[in-house]
């Protein structure tokens, strides 16, 4: 294994905190969503911050996959991460629902198209079997 890039995030103060990164690309406050008994302050949460992360990532996978078969993508193409926080008589735990716009592709192609960016993305592997992961294919009517 070869490790291509490595980034370094830090947070003091857990959800009331505040997140630096070494590079100091990112520097903001983080808050409690009023749904979570917070004060619903300014800040931004980590639930933002993992599905913009995801939607990301999968946004690159997905551009893999359409290179290989050979599809343009439009610039309109995107990706939308809802990630919900939930809880049951176990404790909390995470999902997502990926969104992915693909315009200008059939349904049975945008279909493969996240099925597949599903199989090589790196977050899509990290939560595999951790979270439920819903893709849903969003089309033009």
């Amino acid at each position: 294994m070869k490790t291509l890039y490595e980034a370094t995030t830090t947070v003091r103060g857990g959800r009331n905190g505040h997140l630096t990164t070494d590079d100091k690309k990112l520097d903001l406050d983080l808050s409690v969503p009023n749904e979570m008994g917070g004060d619903g302050g300014s800040g931004t949460n980590p639930e933002q911050l993992f599905g913009g992360a995801y939607a990301a990532c999968f946004g690159g996978a997905v551009q893999v996959i359409a290179k290989k078969k050979k599809i343009e993508l439009s610039d309109a193409f995107s990706i939308t991460a809802t990630i919900g926080f939930c809880e049951d008589e176990e404790g909390a735990f995470l999902e997502a629902t990926l969104d992915c716009y693909i315009p200008g592709v059939d349904i049975k192609t945008g279909e493969s198209i996240i099925k597949n960016a599903h199989k090589i993305c790196p977050f899509s592997k990290a939560v595999e079997d951790n979270i439920t992961v819903n893709l849903n294919l969003m089309v033009d009517e």
